[in-house]
């Protein structure tokens, strides 16, 4: 017994050891940007401090007073088509076999906390939406994330591949970003029923995505960030190329991802809902909000 009991603490503290390692063991922290003592040294613990508890108030009151405002009026559809395109099927199979390869990426790294990343959240809220029924949830689940489209286009824009050494690790980053920015979001506004955005003078839905994402950023992604010094998605120290390079470049992030969560939704969505007005509409979709080409006035 009392061998017993040495053992467990000691095999469970290998296990704490080994995940750990899983997580962020094989993240090279003298790559500028990466992570590592200096990043989590760029800005003092007071100012940290004082930022993080800051916005993410700021993005609980934008949160809690835009849900108000939403549970007024949503203006969802009031029924759902629940037919099930063999295409929405097959690109749920191509999403997941693509998420599913760079999971592995990530494993054989040793990256595994890369994965709280923005662009892997959408990429998981899209499978949802190919695998889930149309509902309300995956209506409601469906607007906030064409909020979040700024990030795969700045993703393939400015993208950062010299950490990607595996074979194919980079080839698999542009088939996800390409997947969740140019191919699954036209694809479920040209379904439309449960895929609809409301209207372009609406911004309900964008304010209460911008508060989920100072939440999720200063909250859960930040202390993670800190507590592995591994600077996910910069929120330890800014990226060698940031304009805005310097103490108050999360504050100057307040401004230009509000600004981007705004316009690129309302542009994206108006020019892809343009170009889908040259393809036929799929058979079977809910009447009631087919009428409105994807909108919902």
């Amino acid at each position: 017994m009392p061998f017993l009991s040495q053992q467990g603490p000691r095999r469970m503290g290998y296990s704490v050891r080994t995940v750990l390692d899983w997580a962020y063991g094989g993240i090279d922290h003298s790559i500028p940007g990466n992570g590592g003592q200096e990043c989590s040294d760029f800005l003092t613990i007071k100012q940290r401090l004082l930022e993080t508890i800051s916005f993410v108030l700021l993005g609980l009151l934008v949160l809690y007073f835009g849900y108000k405002i939403i549970a007024r009026d949503p203006k969802l559809p009031s029924s759902y088509d629940r037919t099930d395109p063999a295409m929405k099927r097959v690109l749920l199979i191509v999403l997941c076999v693509t998420f599913g390869i760079e999971i592995g990426f990530k494993f054989v790294g040793r990256e595994v906390v890369y994965l709280m990343n923005p662009c892997h959240i959408v990429t998981i809220v899209q499978i949802y939406l190919l695998a889930a029924p149309p509902s309300k949830s995956s209506s409601v689940v469906f607007r906030l994330c064409m909020h979040w489209g700024h990030g795969p286009v700045l993703a393939l824009l400015l993208p950062v591949l010299n950490t990607r050494l595996l074979p194919f690790e980079v080839e698999v980053y542009y088939i996800q970003h390409v997947l969740i920015y140019f191919i699954i979001p036209p694809y479920l506004l040209w379904l439309g029923g449960a895929y609809t955005i409301e209207s372009i003078s609406d911004l309900k839905w964008s304010v209460v995505s911008l508060g989920l994402q100072f939440t999720y950023h200063f909250g859960p992604l930040h202390l993670v960030a800190f507590l592995t010094q591994v600077n996910l998605n910069n929120m330890l120290c800014p990226a060698i190329s940031d304009p805005f390079h310097g103490p108050y470049y999360r504050c100057w992030s307040l401004f230009h991802q509000g600004t981007l969560t705004f316009l690129h939704n309302k542009i994206y969505t108006t020019l892809v809902l343009a170009i889908l007005r040259f393809f036929p509409k799929p058979a079977k979709v809910n009447a009631k909000v087919e009428h409105s080409n994807g909108k919902l006035d």
